[in-house]
Parts: structure tokens; sequence; C-alpha cells
């Protein structure tokens, strides 16, 4: 029998003023501080209006005690939740309270593991629940919602049923090498084989979907100074984020702003104009320039009219890291007369002509930018997926493609279908290292 869990209490709102703050506390001693803080002890899952007292009985606060008995609790374990005034004080003094009479301070994202580790929800839901937290959109916020509901694991579940029922199957040869295998069965085994692998892909196109809505995409913009980089950063945020001037080398450092295209996030980055300097200041900010191409998921390499087709771009052209998405943004038609529009310029880089102080030919480098991104028009009933889920899917696909050259080589085959199946156990949770769950759950909230 393994120690009796200790019991744990933090602030469950967020820092700061508000109207209401919680207090949350997860053990065996949540009914004991329930009934020395509230007076008594809440009916289960009923709100009760109740005095918070501190040493002595003196009057903390007032508010509402919330009981929730294991096993039916956020936990798994009783819980106990304090709902009184935000004031950081007050939900200080209640904290510190709870903490003398034998809980003590939960670390980021224990609740949770708490949660996963007692049963109530597999490790994809636990994820899913910062997910929900951290949503940069409503898209995001309801493909958080739909792993926090259980579909991403039930999809997993699935998956791993069949591969369960086919393992079977394969080690039932193994077992009885004897009996002679009728062809039949090798057929249904290779049907069932692909129908896995043909369920297990579009499980990853909607999974690598649903990780666009979560991470979204950092886009660079680079480029000589006063070719218009600010101005375009301002039309794309819609809002006057970067400073513009007729001054070259007016950006010294990175400006950032993050827009929300169709859900997904798009991070940009203003940077300072690529030249040769004699500033001290602005060198340094052209060294870093290259430092955000260099981790940037797409790249914009903006000109203007005047510069189109000249050969000052091209040592930026030689630096640009090979393999990122890359732009050429002819800038300031509306001086020109010049139509937008977008051509081709080889399989990663396209051009387009749009005005960033008019909008033309804006929308169309915003459809572009959904492309890299990897969005498609289909997001409705989207789950979240992590990069770790991604992983996992990934080597689970390439696992089971080893198992098609393998069918007919039973032990082979059975261990492929194994490995498949210990890839997708590791994003439930059902076979994942304890360094693992420390490294996720530590970067919840402190009350979650």
């Amino acid at each position: 029998m393994g120690a009796r869990p200790d019991t744990i209490a933090a602030v469950a709102t967020a820092p700061g003023r508000g109207g209401i703050g919680v207090v949350r506390v997860s053990g065996p001693l949540a009914a004991t501080i329930a009934v020395a803080v509230a007076g008594r002890l809440p009916a289960p899952r009923h709100a009760t209006l109740a005095h918070f007292s501190g040493e002595a009985g003196a009057l903390l606060d007032e508010g509402i005690a919330l009981f929730f008995p294991a096993p039916h609790s956020y936990t798994g374990e009783d819980v106990l939740e304090l709902q009184g005034h935000g004031g950081p004080v007050v939900l200080r003094e209640i904290l510190r309270r709870c903490v003398a009479l034998g809980a003590r301070l939960a670390e980021p994202g224990e609740f949770t593991r708490r949660a996963f580790l007692n049963g109530r929800v597999d490790l994809a839901q636990a994820e899913s629940v910062a997910d929900l937290i951290d949503a940069a959109s409503a898209e995001a916020a309801r493909g958080a919602a739909r792993s926090l509901a259980g579909e991403f694991s039930a999809r997993i579940e699935l998956i791993v049923g069949a591969l369960t029922r086919l393992r079977m199957h394969v080690e039932a040869c193994i077992d009885f090498p004897e009996e002679e295998i009728d062809p039949g069965d090798l057929r249904s085994q290779r049907e069932a084989l692909a129908a896995i692998r043909a369920d297990l892909a579009r499980l990853f196109a909607e999974a690598e979907q649903g990780a666009v809505l979560r991470e979204g995409l950092t886009v660079v913009l680079v480029g000589r100074p006063n070719v218009g980089k600010s101005s375009l950063l301002n039309r794309l945020a819609g809002e006057e984020v970067a400073i513009v001037t007729a001054v070259a080398g007016t950006t010294r450092d990175y400006v950032r702003a993050t827009i929300v295209l169709e859900g997904v996030p798009i991070h940009l980055i203003d940077t300072a104009g690529l030249r040769d300097s004699g500033d001290e200041v602005e060198r340094v900010g052209i060294a870093r320039t290259w430092e955000a191409i260099a981790k940037a998921g797409a790249a914009l390499l903006i000109t203007d009219v005047d510069r189109e087709g000249s050969d000052d771009e091209s040592g930026i052209l030689e630096r640009m890291p090979r393999g990122t998405p890359l732009a050429r943004v002819t800038n300031k038609i509306d001086l020109a007369g010049v139509a937008p529009g977008r051509g081709a310029l080889g399989k990663e880089e396209v051009s387009f002509r749009l005005s960033a102080k008019t909008g033309e030919g804006v929308g169309e480098l915003r459809a572009w930018l959904l492309e890299v991104a990897g969005w498609r028009p289909s997001g409705e009933g989207l789950f979240l997926a992590r990069e770790r889920h991604l992983g996992a899917l990934r080597n689970a696909s390439a696992q089971l493609l080893a198992a098609g050259d393998n069918v007919q080589a039973f032990e082979l085959f059975a261990e492929d279908l194994r490995m498949a199946q210990h890839s997708l156990g590791a994003i439930t949770g059902e076979v994942t290292p304890d360094e693992l769950l420390g490294h996720i759950f530590s970067r919840f909230c402190i009350g979650k």
C-alpha cells in the first residue's frame, strides 16, 4: 500500500485584483480544513455561504465554500474550494491559514497531475487543460475543449483497440506454429493492417492541423531600410504597432505582433533594416535580425517598386536559410500605379505586389501565410495537438509501415505492432516515463 498523499493548496485564480478569488485544497485534510476555516463541512457539491476564519476565530473574509468528496472531484481526492473576494492580500491570508492547518503549497500543475494519476483524465486530456487556458483564438479554445472532453483520446483508443485485436491474431500464429496458416488469415491480417494505417493517417492529418491552431506560425519581415516593413506589419496587425518614419534605420530591434487568421496565430516580427551601418546599436539590431530569420517558420523579403529587379536583395537571399518558405514582397505599388498580384518563383518562393498604405494585395499575402502555416478550410471538429503527440503518431506510422514488410515473419510483425501500440500509448499516458510527466505539468498554472 502506498503512502497516504499529502494535502495541497493554492490560489486557483489569476494574480491581481478581481471580483472573486478561489483558494483550492486537495487531499485527505480538505474536510478538516473546511471545518476549521468555514465553520462546518459543506454538503457535497452545494455552494455554502460561510465566514472564513483565521487563527483564534479572526474573520478573514465572507464567501462561498464548496466541498467535492472523493472520487467525484477534479483530482479524484477530497477537494475544497473557498471562493472569496479577489484581493491578493485576502487570498494570501486564506491560503496561509490552509497551510497552517496542514496543507502544503501546490507545485505547478499538481492538481491536474493528481487528476491524471488518479485516473480522472488521461495525459492528452490533462495537457488540453493548459491548452484551453493558453488558447490564442476562439477556434483554439474550442479545439482544446474537444481534447479535454476526450475526443482525441477516443480516436487513439479506437486505433489501439484495432491494433490489439490484430496483435492477438498474429501472436496466436506464433504460439501455435504447428497449425497451418490459412491464406485467408494472412489476407485478413493485411486488410486489418491497411485499415489501421488509414485511420492513423486521417488522425495525423487532423492532429497536424490542430497543432497549427495551438502553435501558429512565426513570420519575420526582412529587407533594406525604409522599404515599408513596419508599415506592412501595422497593416497586417490592424493597428500602429511599429513606428513608421521616412528616416532609414528607425527600427533598431524586434517589433512583435500577433494576428489571428482563421483561428491560426501568426506571430509577426519586424526587424532592423539590413544594411552596412556604422551605428553600433543598429549593428546589434541587424545581428538580431539574422538570429530571428534562422528561427522563423517563414520570411517576407520586402522591397519597393523603385528597387524591384535590382541586385539590392541578392546578398540577403544568399544568406536566407534553405527550406524556409519565402515571399518576396514588392511594396508601395500605389506610388507607381502597379496592379497587385501574386506570382510563383519556385517551390519555396512566391512573389507579391501590394501596398501596405492602401491594403491592396494584402489579402493574398494573408492567404499565403495560412497556406504556409498548414491551415485547411475544414477546421470544424478539430482537437488541439502538441508536437509530442505528432511525434508519437509519426513513430506509430513508421512502425506500421515496417509491419507491412513483415506480415509473413510473425515475430517481426508482432514486434512492429507492439511498438506502434507503445507509441500511441505515450499520447494518453499509458506508457509515459515520470520525467516526461514532470516536464509536462511544470508548465501549468500553480492552481491547476
